[in-house]
């Protein structure tokens, strides 16, 4: 039987520790591991001749260049796992919000705040959660992420983050609920590890976060984990959740999971991932 050909997209100088560790285990299970570096390639043409011999693509990447490769390869009719289109309800918590609210998804209270700051303030006060967590629409490893106790606060977190940042991008309020972070990974929609991040203060993902341990999955967690899946039509992920007043509350998606909050576990993950885009490249 011939080999699969697999693009592994990735945005480093040279491959690191997970780069390595796809590239060991795909030879050993009879993979062709064609390395994509969004570093590498300056034109269409320049990957040409790569993107020629592969079956299917999977992106590794969580670099605004390598979204580019994505619907560049897309465009020319190939397959990437996960395909852009994805990534629309992952990258704008709005988004992320209204579809799990429209689908019954249990998520956190949130509403989208005008950019006139007295008006946001009259928001906050109907909106009634004290205290808030206010996030710009896109950001990541919890940057563009505080709380306010208030409206002044809140006021001065909305002029910090227009300041700071290089758009001046909406800003949501949402309501804080105080949880451990709940992660579990998704791989072609199997549960393949859960993970609890205590973290440090009130930020529980993100940078700001640590790894203790691993919890079970009951059945009204497994009930809405299915229904993401099935909802957003992901394949790859790391689903976050948290639990207020003993419910279960999706939090966000995470499209390229960190495979590291268990050293001793990244190897079998790069395997699942390895296993399900094999089976996918042959369909």
């Amino acid at each position: 039987m011939k080999k699969v050909s697999i693009g592994y997209i990735f945005n480093e100088i040279c491959p690191k520790t997970e780069d390595k560790l796809f590239i060991e285990l795909a030879k050993k299970k009879g993979i062709n591991l064609i390395l994509i570096n969004t570093n590498k390639y300056l034109t269409e043409e320049d990957m040409e001749e790569d993107v020629k011999k592969c079956d299917l693509f999977f992106n590794n990447s969580t670099e605004d260049i390598s979204m580019e490769f994505v619907k560049t390869l897309e465009e020319l009719g190939d397959r990437v796992i996960e395909p852009s289109n994805k990534f629309y309800y992952f990258e704008d918590k709005w988004m992320f919000f209204l579809k799990c609210f429209k689908h019954k998804i249990p998520t956190l209270n949130t509403i989208l705040l005008s950019e006139n700051i007295p008006v946001a303030k009259k928001e906050l006060i109907s909106f009634g959660h004290w205290p808030v967590i206010l996030k710009r629409i896109q950001g990541n490893n919890g940057e563009y992420v505080a709380m306010a106790k208030n409206t002044t606060e809140a006021e001065k977190i909305m002029k910090k983050f227009w300041k700071k940042g290089s758009e001046r991008l909406s800003i949501i309020a949402q309501e804080f609920a105080n949880s451990l972070s709940y992660r579990v990974t998704i791989v072609g929609g199997k549960i393949v590890q859960t993970a609890i991040r205590p973290g440090k203060g009130w930020k529980k993902t993100g940078n700001h976060s640590n790894h203790i341990g691993k919890f079970k999955i009951d059945k009204e967690l497994e009930k809405i984990i299915k229904k993401t899946i099935k909802v957003f039509g992901i394949s790859v992920c790391g689903i976050d959740f948290l639990k207020k007043d003993g419910k279960w509350l999706v939090l966000e998606i995470n499209a390229q999971p960190g495979l590291d909050f268990f050293i001793h576990d990244r190897k079998r993950l790069v395997g699942e991932i390895l296993d399900f885009l094999k089976k996918e490249a042959r369909n």
